[in-house]
């Protein structure tokens, strides 16, 4: 494509996408779907455009002001993922003066929030648990995101897989902590190998891997999956159970659940039972209540924890939305904990980096819930076997202890994770 039309198709994707009326990754998928004509190699520089640009949203739209013409035409120049002089080809004068002083800008002679480029509101809760370790975080969230797989046990060992990739010519490393992960190279076309289409792996980050890990689900179980999406941690649990047992789905979006059923028939599992409810206090919840052995609660949440792969979270999120989505967790937290009978095990998860849906909402269910016994994740992790388990967590307030991963200490997404035993 001439270096022009891929600019203007640049500029009208980061306008669509700079509206946040719905997610970036959304946006991006419908804008190809419009514009099938687009190959590979443009696609590539589209979308890694635009999540530069809502990375760097803040500093850009600074640098951007001592420009001229179009903001998002300025916007799409700043972010441009190319080289430099393909795009210089096609700006004016006055343009390449712009952008060779906005590329001799120095990172130490910017303002903190150009720095950083995330809301104020944001900033203090991560300032307040990182320390100096903030600014660490602030450069894996702009270096983007790996691409963690997980193999199917049920289907095949893990090395195997490996050496499958790597005759493919994908070049594939065991993840650190999960034993099911590989941690591949690049984006390639994962849909095409056999190794997916027979349901031997699924794309799933390390971190979600290891919140499946700490369920510890047995054969012949009865266990519940109570938000579960499209089945990510799922299909893990199922896997782990060794296709024995009950393991249900529940979600209350049908349109999620639908998501599962083609990795479901994949994965070979047949111990899995998909059902939307329509609440967390569903008629279905309630026949099973004191009869399951373990409990799953991702619980749907800010997900910023994932600003790797979701930089738009930041700009859509808010304090209030966050407030309203604890209120959500804890009625949710309790409904799914009258499902366990006594000696059942509850884990309560999710996908965000702030202590009013992590750690907050853990201490208040401990205090209403005496019943439950709050299980330390680093002993867990340890027993399963885990290397430098003590790394992947830190202190609660009783002597027990979280789950608590974060991007640039762990290498994978921020994730949250409370375990609880019936007593």
């Amino acid at each position: 494509m001439h270096p022009q039309a891929l600019l203007d198709v640049c500029t009208d994707l980061v306008r669509l996408t700079l509206r946040f009326d719905r997610p970036a990754d959304a946006i991006v998928s419908r804008f190809f779907r419009d514009h099938r004509g687009l190959g590979p190699r443009e696609r590539t520089t589209l979308a890694e455009t635009v999540y530069t640009v809502l990375r760097k949203k803040l500093l850009f739209e600074k640098l951007a002001l001592s420009g001229s013409g179009a903001k998002e035409r300025r916007l799409a120049i700043l972010g441009f993922s190319g080289s430099r002089d393909f795009i210089k080809s096609v700006l004016t004068d006055q343009e390449k003066r712009w952008l060779d002083h906005c590329d001799q800008v120095k990172p130490d002679e910017l303002l903190d929030l150009h720095r950083h480029n995330l809301p104020e509101w944001l900033v203090q809760p991560l300032r307040e648990q990182l320390g100096e370790g903030f600014w660490l975080l602030v450069d894996s969230l702009n270096q983007g995101a790996g691409l963690d797989l997980r193999v199917n046990t049920q289907l095949a060992k893990r090395e195997v897989i490996q050496n499958e990739l790597k005759e493919a010519g994908i070049r594939a490393a065991l993840t650190t902590y999960s034993p099911w992960g590989l941690r591949i190279e690049g984006k390639p076309a994962l849909n095409k190998l056999d190794a997916f289409t027979c349901g031997a792996i699924e794309v799933q980050d390390e971190g979600s891997q290891l919140l499946a890990l700490l369920l510890d689900a047995r054969r012949g179980e009865m266990v519940v999956d109570f938000c579960a999406g499209a089945g990510g941690k799922t299909l893990a649990i199922g896997a782990a159970m060794r296709n024995t047992g009950r393991l249900y789905a529940f979600d209350t979006s049908a349109h999620r659940l639908d998501a599962l059923k083609p990795r479901l028939a994949r994965s070979g599992l047949s111990n899995v039972h998909p059902a939307a409810i329509a609440h967390e206090r569903d008629e279905r919840i309630k026949r099973l209540a004191g009869k399951i052995d373990r409990v799953l609660v991702d619980a749907p949440c800010s997900g910023l924890g994932t600003l790797r792969r979701n930089p738009d979270l930041k700009w859509r999120q808010s304090e209030l939305a966050v407030r309203e989505m604890a209120v959500k967790q804890a009625a949710i937290l309790a409904s799914a904990a009258r499902l366990l009978k006594p000696g059942g095990r509850l884990v309560y998860a999710t996908c965000s980096v702030l202590p009013q849906e992590n750690e907050d909402i853990a201490t208040a269910f401990s205090s209403e819930h005496p019943d439950f016994r709050p299980l330390a994740a680093d002993e867990l992790l340890e027993s399963l076997k885990v290397p430098d388990a003590h790394r992947l967590c830190q202190g609660g307030a009783k002597g027990d202890s979280y789950l608590r991963l974060w991007p640039h200490l762990h290498q994978t997404d921020g994730f949250f994770a409370a375990i609880w035993e019936k007593r």
